[in-house]
Protein backbone atom coordinates (compact mmCIF):
# COMPACT_ATOMS: atom_id res chain seq x y z
CA UNK A 1 0.00 0.00 0.00
CA UNK A 2 0.92 3.69 -0.27
CA UNK A 3 -0.34 6.61 1.94
CA UNK A 4 -0.46 10.85 1.64
CA UNK A 5 2.48 12.71 2.05
CA UNK A 6 0.49 14.73 4.45
CA UNK A 7 0.92 13.91 8.19
CA UNK A 8 -3.35 14.09 9.19
CA UNK A 9 -3.16 10.88 6.35
CA UNK A 10 -1.28 8.78 8.20
CA UNK A 11 -3.62 7.22 11.44
CA UNK A 12 -6.38 6.26 8.97
CA UNK A 13 -3.77 4.69 6.07
CA UNK A 14 -1.87 2.37 9.24
CA UNK A 15 -5.37 1.77 10.94
CA UNK A 16 -6.54 0.41 7.27
CA UNK A 17 -3.74 -1.59 7.32
CA UNK A 18 -4.18 -3.12 10.31
CA UNK A 19 -7.77 -4.10 9.33
CA UNK A 20 -6.56 -6.08 6.28
CA UNK A 21 -4.03 -7.92 8.38
CA UNK A 22 -7.31 -8.67 11.07
CA UNK A 23 -8.61 -10.21 7.18
CA UNK A 24 -5.75 -12.20 6.45
CA UNK A 25 -3.41 -10.12 3.97
CA UNK A 26 0.14 -8.97 4.57
CA UNK A 27 0.42 -5.28 4.09
CA UNK A 28 3.51 -3.16 3.55
CA UNK A 29 3.97 -0.48 6.31
CA UNK A 30 2.51 2.83 4.80
CA UNK A 31 5.29 4.55 4.99
CA UNK A 32 7.49 2.37 2.67
CA UNK A 33 5.71 4.61 -0.28
CA UNK A 34 4.69 8.09 0.63
CA UNK A 35 3.10 9.98 -2.28
CA UNK A 36 1.22 13.06 -3.01
CA UNK A 37 -1.85 12.65 -5.35
CA UNK A 38 0.49 14.00 -8.67
CA UNK A 39 2.36 10.61 -8.10
CA UNK A 40 -0.23 8.24 -6.12
CA UNK A 41 -2.59 7.71 -8.88
CA UNK A 42 0.24 7.14 -11.15
CA UNK A 43 1.88 4.28 -9.04
CA UNK A 44 -1.54 2.17 -8.97
CA UNK A 45 -2.28 2.74 -12.17
CA UNK A 46 1.37 1.02 -13.01
CA UNK A 47 1.08 -1.74 -10.54
CA UNK A 48 3.75 0.18 -7.85
CA UNK A 49 1.11 0.46 -4.96
CA UNK A 50 -1.90 -1.88 -4.82
CA UNK A 51 -3.68 1.00 -2.70
CA UNK A 52 -4.01 4.81 -1.46
CA UNK A 53 -6.13 5.89 1.61
CA UNK A 54 -6.08 9.07 1.34
CA UNK A 55 -8.31 9.89 -1.71
CA UNK A 56 -10.14 13.21 -1.89
CA UNK A 57 -13.17 13.52 -4.06
CA UNK A 58 -14.27 14.79 -6.20
CA UNK A 59 -11.30 16.78 -6.43
CA UNK A 60 -8.96 14.11 -7.19
CA UNK A 61 -11.12 12.43 -10.20
CA UNK A 62 -8.82 15.18 -12.36
CA UNK A 63 -5.50 12.66 -11.93
CA UNK A 64 -7.84 10.06 -13.60
CA UNK A 65 -7.53 11.87 -17.36
CA UNK A 66 -3.40 11.06 -17.30
CA UNK A 67 -1.96 9.27 -19.81
CA UNK A 68 0.16 6.61 -19.14
CA UNK A 69 3.00 5.39 -21.51
CA UNK A 70 0.77 2.92 -23.10
CA UNK A 71 -1.22 5.44 -24.18
CA UNK A 72 -4.35 4.56 -21.64
CA UNK A 73 -5.78 6.32 -19.21
CA UNK A 74 -5.19 6.84 -15.41
CA UNK A 75 -9.18 6.08 -14.83
CA UNK A 76 -8.81 2.59 -16.77
CA UNK A 77 -6.89 1.43 -13.96
CA UNK A 78 -7.90 2.81 -10.77
CA UNK A 79 -11.35 3.37 -9.18
CA UNK A 80 -12.32 5.16 -5.90
CA UNK A 81 -14.21 2.69 -3.18
CA UNK A 82 -17.33 3.50 -0.98
CA UNK A 83 -16.05 3.78 2.63
CA UNK A 84 -14.10 6.30 5.08
CA UNK A 85 -15.51 9.40 5.49
CA UNK A 86 -17.88 10.47 3.24
CA UNK A 87 -19.45 14.09 3.33
CA UNK A 88 -16.88 14.86 5.85
CA UNK A 89 -13.62 16.17 4.28
CA UNK A 90 -15.15 19.82 5.34
CA UNK A 91 -12.46 22.42 3.76
CA UNK A 92 -12.22 25.94 3.01
CA UNK A 93 -9.63 29.37 3.76
CA UNK A 94 -9.49 30.43 6.97
CA UNK A 95 -8.29 33.87 8.11
CA UNK A 96 -7.15 35.52 10.78
CA UNK A 97 -10.69 36.49 13.01
CA UNK A 98 -9.24 39.67 15.07
CA UNK A 99 -7.77 41.19 11.97
CA UNK A 100 -11.29 40.06 10.05
CA UNK A 101 -13.24 41.25 12.74
CA UNK A 102 -11.71 44.63 12.75
CA UNK A 103 -11.85 45.48 9.24
CA UNK A 104 -15.95 43.78 8.78
CA UNK A 105 -14.31 41.46 6.08
CA UNK A 106 -16.67 38.90 4.76
CA UNK A 107 -15.47 37.78 1.94
CA UNK A 108 -12.26 36.87 -0.27
CA UNK A 109 -13.79 38.53 -2.97
CA UNK A 110 -14.27 42.02 -0.81
CA UNK A 111 -10.10 41.90 0.34
CA UNK A 112 -9.95 41.93 -3.59
CA UNK A 113 -11.64 44.64 -4.46
CA UNK A 114 -10.01 46.62 -1.54
CA UNK A 115 -6.31 47.59 -1.54
CA UNK A 116 -6.25 47.81 1.86
CA UNK A 117 -7.27 44.53 2.36
CA UNK A 118 -5.37 42.67 0.19
CA UNK A 119 -2.12 44.95 0.84
CA UNK A 120 -2.37 43.75 4.29
CA UNK A 121 -1.75 40.19 3.08
CA UNK A 122 0.92 40.91 0.73
CA UNK A 123 4.40 40.08 2.64
CA UNK A 124 6.84 40.13 -0.42
CA UNK A 125 5.98 43.63 -1.80
CA UNK A 126 4.90 42.82 -5.18
CA UNK A 127 1.49 44.50 -4.89
CA UNK A 128 -0.80 41.19 -4.31
CA UNK A 129 -2.51 39.34 -1.35
CA UNK A 130 -1.53 36.18 -0.68
CA UNK A 131 -3.38 33.07 0.05
CA UNK A 132 -1.23 30.35 1.72
CA UNK A 133 -2.47 27.46 -0.39
CA UNK A 134 -0.97 23.99 -1.04
CA UNK A 135 2.33 22.32 -2.34
CA UNK A 136 2.36 21.71 -5.95
CA UNK A 137 2.31 18.00 -5.96
CA UNK A 138 -1.23 17.77 -4.39
CA UNK A 139 -4.52 18.70 -6.27
CA UNK A 140 -5.67 21.83 -3.90
CA UNK A 141 -3.29 24.07 -5.76
CA UNK A 142 -4.59 23.49 -9.02
CA UNK A 143 -7.91 24.23 -7.77
CA UNK A 144 -7.00 27.34 -5.74
CA UNK A 145 -5.66 28.45 -8.96
CA UNK A 146 -8.53 27.81 -10.94
CA UNK A 147 -10.59 29.42 -8.24
CA UNK A 148 -8.47 33.21 -8.69
CA UNK A 149 -8.76 33.11 -12.16
CA UNK A 150 -12.59 31.91 -12.17
CA UNK A 151 -13.52 34.44 -8.96
CA UNK A 152 -11.39 37.18 -10.92
CA UNK A 153 -9.23 37.21 -7.73
CA UNK A 154 -6.82 39.39 -9.88
CA UNK A 155 -5.48 40.93 -6.78
CA UNK A 156 -4.64 38.15 -4.87
CA UNK A 157 -2.05 35.05 -5.55
CA UNK A 158 -1.22 31.52 -3.96
CA UNK A 159 1.69 30.54 -2.23
CA UNK A 160 2.83 27.01 -3.11
CA UNK A 161 5.58 25.42 -0.35
CA UNK A 162 5.36 22.85 2.49
CA UNK A 163 2.43 22.35 4.19
CA UNK A 164 3.25 22.36 7.77
CA UNK A 165 5.43 25.27 7.03
CA UNK A 166 3.01 27.43 5.87
CA UNK A 167 0.74 26.92 8.74
CA UNK A 168 3.62 27.73 11.03
CA UNK A 169 3.78 30.88 9.24
CA UNK A 170 0.14 31.30 9.46
CA UNK A 171 -0.30 30.77 13.29
CA UNK A 172 2.76 33.49 13.85
CA UNK A 173 0.63 35.95 11.60
CA UNK A 174 -2.25 34.83 13.44
CA UNK A 175 -0.74 35.03 17.49
CA UNK A 176 0.41 38.66 16.34
CA UNK A 177 -2.80 39.81 15.25
CA UNK A 178 -1.73 40.16 11.37
CA UNK A 179 -3.85 39.86 8.29
CA UNK A 180 -3.14 36.05 6.76
CA UNK A 181 -5.32 33.29 4.93
CA UNK A 182 -4.84 29.74 4.75
CA UNK A 183 -6.17 27.10 2.80
CA UNK A 184 -6.96 24.20 5.08
CA UNK A 185 -9.55 21.18 5.78
CA UNK A 186 -10.70 18.62 8.41
CA UNK A 187 -10.64 16.39 9.91
CA UNK A 188 -7.20 17.43 11.09
CA UNK A 189 -5.29 18.97 14.13
CA UNK A 190 -4.77 21.88 12.07
CA UNK A 191 -7.90 23.56 13.74
CA UNK A 192 -7.58 22.65 16.76
CA UNK A 193 -4.05 24.66 16.87
CA UNK A 194 -5.92 27.38 15.15
CA UNK A 195 -9.61 27.07 16.30
CA UNK A 196 -12.33 28.68 14.39
CA UNK A 197 -14.45 30.90 16.31
CA UNK A 198 -11.50 31.88 18.94
CA UNK A 199 -8.19 32.18 16.60
CA UNK A 200 -9.43 32.36 12.90
CA UNK A 201 -13.15 32.14 11.17
CA UNK A 202 -13.75 30.44 8.19
CA UNK A 203 -14.03 32.69 4.86
CA UNK A 204 -16.49 33.20 2.64
CA UNK A 205 -16.21 32.98 -0.99
CA UNK A 206 -19.03 34.89 -3.44
CA UNK A 207 -19.01 32.48 -6.44
CA UNK A 208 -18.07 28.64 -6.49
CA UNK A 209 -15.98 27.15 -8.76
CA UNK A 210 -18.26 25.38 -11.27
CA UNK A 211 -16.71 22.80 -14.18
CA UNK A 212 -15.46 25.22 -16.54
CA UNK A 213 -11.97 25.12 -15.94
CA UNK A 214 -10.63 28.48 -16.53
CA UNK A 215 -6.69 27.03 -16.31
CA UNK A 216 -7.63 24.66 -19.16
CA UNK A 217 -5.57 22.34 -16.76
CA UNK A 218 -5.40 18.11 -17.63
CA UNK A 219 -8.95 16.93 -15.37
CA UNK A 220 -9.68 20.22 -14.43
CA UNK A 221 -13.62 19.55 -15.13
CA UNK A 222 -13.41 17.97 -11.71
CA UNK A 223 -12.33 20.84 -10.10
CA UNK A 224 -15.87 22.27 -9.72
CA UNK A 225 -16.85 22.49 -5.91
CA UNK A 226 -21.09 21.94 -6.82
CA UNK A 227 -23.10 23.86 -4.37
CA UNK A 228 -20.03 24.32 -1.85
CA UNK A 229 -20.64 24.19 1.64
CA UNK A 230 -22.61 26.34 3.48
CA UNK A 231 -23.11 24.90 7.10
CA UNK A 232 -21.45 27.07 9.46
CA UNK A 233 -22.91 29.59 11.77
CA UNK A 234 -21.64 33.20 12.41
CA UNK A 235 -19.64 31.99 15.29
CA UNK A 236 -16.94 30.04 12.66
CA UNK A 237 -17.43 31.83 9.57
CA UNK A 238 -18.29 34.95 8.15
CA UNK A 239 -21.66 35.63 6.91
CA UNK A 240 -23.00 34.54 4.72
CA UNK A 241 -21.42 31.91 4.76
CA UNK A 242 -20.35 30.05 1.33
CA UNK A 243 -17.02 28.42 1.56
CA UNK A 244 -16.50 27.57 -1.90
CA UNK A 245 -15.51 24.41 -1.34
CA UNK A 246 -17.46 21.06 -1.48
CA UNK A 247 -17.29 18.52 1.88
CA UNK A 248 -15.02 16.13 -0.10
CA UNK A 249 -15.65 12.39 0.59
CA UNK A 250 -12.40 11.00 1.46
CA UNK A 251 -11.76 7.11 0.41
CA UNK A 252 -9.91 4.59 -0.48
CA UNK A 253 -8.66 4.52 -4.15
CA UNK A 254 -7.29 1.00 -5.42
CA UNK A 255 -5.86 -0.55 -8.57
CA UNK A 256 -8.88 -2.30 -10.36
CA UNK A 257 -6.89 -5.49 -10.87
CA UNK A 258 -6.33 -5.95 -7.76
CA UNK A 259 -9.62 -5.37 -6.17
CA UNK A 260 -10.59 -7.98 -9.45
CA UNK A 261 -8.21 -10.42 -8.21
CA UNK A 262 -9.14 -9.69 -3.88
CA UNK A 263 -13.03 -10.09 -4.39
CA UNK A 264 -13.17 -10.31 0.06
CA UNK A 265 -10.72 -6.51 -0.76
CA UNK A 266 -13.20 -5.49 -2.78
CA UNK A 267 -16.08 -6.12 -0.37
CA UNK A 268 -14.07 -5.34 2.75
CA UNK A 269 -13.19 -1.79 1.74
CA UNK A 270 -16.43 -0.09 1.67
CA UNK A 271 -17.26 -1.72 5.05
CA UNK A 272 -14.34 0.17 6.92
CA UNK A 273 -16.02 3.44 8.15
CA UNK A 274 -14.03 4.85 11.40
CA UNK A 275 -15.65 7.62 13.16
CA UNK A 276 -14.60 10.61 12.07
CA UNK A 277 -14.78 11.48 15.57
CA UNK A 278 -12.09 9.04 16.90
CA UNK A 279 -10.03 9.90 13.90
CA UNK A 280 -10.05 13.61 15.10
CA UNK A 281 -8.71 12.50 18.34
CA UNK A 282 -6.37 10.90 17.18
CA UNK A 283 -4.72 13.19 15.00
CA UNK A 284 -4.73 15.73 17.87
CA UNK A 285 -2.74 13.13 19.52
CA UNK A 286 -0.15 11.98 17.12
CA UNK A 287 0.41 16.23 16.63
CA UNK A 288 1.05 16.21 20.36
CA UNK A 289 3.81 13.38 19.88
CA UNK A 290 7.23 13.05 18.96
CA UNK A 291 6.51 12.67 14.87
CA UNK A 292 7.46 9.21 14.91
CA UNK A 293 6.45 6.54 12.73
CA UNK A 294 6.15 4.23 16.10
CA UNK A 295 3.54 6.15 17.45
CA UNK A 296 1.27 6.53 14.32
CA UNK A 297 1.29 2.72 15.08
CA UNK A 298 0.73 2.78 18.78
CA UNK A 299 -1.87 5.38 18.40
CA UNK A 300 -4.09 3.06 15.42
CA UNK A 301 -2.94 -0.33 17.51
CA UNK A 302 -5.25 1.61 20.06
CA UNK A 303 -7.75 2.37 18.21
CA UNK A 304 -8.00 -1.52 16.93
CA UNK A 305 -8.17 -2.96 20.10
CA UNK A 306 -10.78 -0.47 21.45
CA UNK A 307 -12.90 -1.18 17.89
CA UNK A 308 -11.37 -4.95 17.77
CA UNK A 309 -15.90 -5.80 18.08
CA UNK A 310 -16.13 -3.15 14.75
CA UNK A 311 -13.48 -4.42 12.96
CA UNK A 312 -14.03 -8.13 13.59
CA UNK A 313 -18.02 -7.62 12.42
CA UNK A 314 -16.78 -5.70 9.04
CA UNK A 315 -14.39 -8.33 8.38
CA UNK A 316 -17.23 -11.27 9.08
CA UNK A 317 -19.78 -9.69 6.83
CA UNK A 318 -16.97 -9.11 3.97
CA UNK A 319 -15.77 -12.45 3.95
CA UNK A 320 -19.87 -13.58 3.90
Amino acid sequence: MCRADWSSGYIQAEIVRQILETAGYTVSAPSDIELGPANAYLTMAQGGCDFWTNSWYPGHFSWYENELPDGSLVGEHVEAVDGLFQDSGVQGFLVTKSWAEENNVVSIDQINRDEALYSALDTDGDGKGEILGCPESWTCDDIIENMIVFSGWDNLVETKAGYDAMFGEFMNRVNAGEAAIIYTWTPAAYVVQMVPGVDVLWLSVETVLDDSNPLGLVGGESHTQGEGFTGLGADTCTQPCQLGWEAADIQVSASTAVLDANPLLRALFPLIRPSILDISILQVEQSNGDASEAHVVELATGWMSDNADLVAGWVAEAQG
